[in-house]
């Protein structure tokens, strides 16, 4: 059997973030350029890649190191976009439990992950900081970082910025604590990286899939353009229609999670070429790709006009932290406006 559905298979549960990719639907967006795409939503995170690049599914989310990392293990997958350009990742924990900004207060501390390619990272950094991967205990968390750090079945998790750390932050608020309570330690700045980008959320298609059906790929990537136009050109009419669509968006804590998200989506889609430059780098640090491996990348099938890239991204990174924490005060949907 067959079908011309396009199947896309979301990265996590659905988010606020996913908004463009469900508007696109709601607002007839994909109708328009005569394509019928299937959203769906994974049971485990960590099996998006592999069902991508194996073919059972045409296209999907993923962040820019899993993209990185399936492709050197076999599974046939290219970013053809970007929708979350550079979230600030890391290592979250609540004040009062012991971890401080110093890496060295994660001894003895339960650190929970997501998929493995977290513990990858902590393990890389620890030999950074005098440790080793014997001195912290791992727990895979899947998408409950927040809620086990709440628990206390862990002390530490790694998480974005826009979605765990609100999570806390919620969570902090209805204990009564000041929502500062919340920290981060930012995976970029202890790996000297230079930016968030290893956890950029990119458009990926199978290369199968890629190369038998270019028009359906441009199709899908113009009508999530239109979508994320829609999104940041009139942002409060746009969450009141997801939220529609999908009711469980409706919470107060969702709400908060798409002001941070904000900031971070990408106006253009492309993907960029410094930040796969650094990742790809990272990853062969990481020794989760081959030295030779080349990335797989394409903006190909994006026809507006590619922006210019930040000529000081470290300043930009800076910006944006100011402008975070300005939001996370303030509240409403915000655009960096870099200076």
């Amino acid at each position: 059997m067959s079908t011309d559905k396009i199947s896309f298979l979301l990265n996590w549960q659905p988010t606020p973030y996913h908004i463009p990719i469900y508007l696109a639907q709601t607002k007839g967006y994909y109708k328009e350029q005569g394509i019928d795409v299937s959203i769906l939503e994974p049971s485990n995170p960590s099996d998006v890649t592999e069902l991508i690049g194996s073919g059972k599914i045409d296209m999907g989310l993923k962040a820019m190191v899993h993209t990185l990392a399936a492709k050197a293990r076999g599974f046939p997958v290219t970013s053809i976009g970007s929708l979350l350009d550079e979230p600030f990742t890391g290592v979250l924990y609540l004040e009062g439990s012991g971890i401080t900004s110093d890496f060295q207060s994660l001894k003895g501390k339960r650190i929970g992950y997501v998929g493995e390619f977290g513990k990858i990272q902590i393990d890389e950094l620890t030999k950074h900081y005098g440790m080793t991967p014997n001195d912290y205990t791992a727990v895979r968390c899947g998408m409950n970082v927040a809620k086990y750090i709440i628990e206390g079945s862990i002390d530490a998790g790694i998480g974005i910025e826009c979605i765990q750390q609100v999570e806390l932050e919620d969570y902090l608020k209805k204990q009564g604590r000041p929502i500062s309570d919340a920290k981060m330690l930012r995976i970029d700045k202890l790996a000297e990286l230079g930016c968030c980008c290893f956890c950029t959320i990119l458009y990926i298609a199978n290369d199968k899939f890629l190369a038998e059906n270019p028009e359906k790929i441009q199709k899908v990537l113009k009508a999530v353009k239109k979508a994320t136009d829609f999104v940041l050109s009139d942002p409060k009419q746009a969450w009141l229609e997801y939220c529609d669509f999908k009711p469980q968006m409706t919470s107060e804590l969702n709400g908060k999670m798409f002001e941070r998200c904000f900031a971070y989506f990408s106006d253009s889609l492309y993907n960029v070429h410094r930040d796969w430059k650094k990742v790809t780098a990272y990853g062969k640090r990481l020794e989760i790709i081959p030295n030779d491996f080349e990335s797989n990348y394409t903006n190909k099938f994006l026809d507006w006009p590619e922006p210019k890239e930040a000529e000081d991204p470290l300043e930009v990174q800076k910006q944006m932290a100011a402008h975070q924490e300005e939001c996370k005060s303030c509240g409403g949907c915000r655009r960096l406006v870099v200076t």
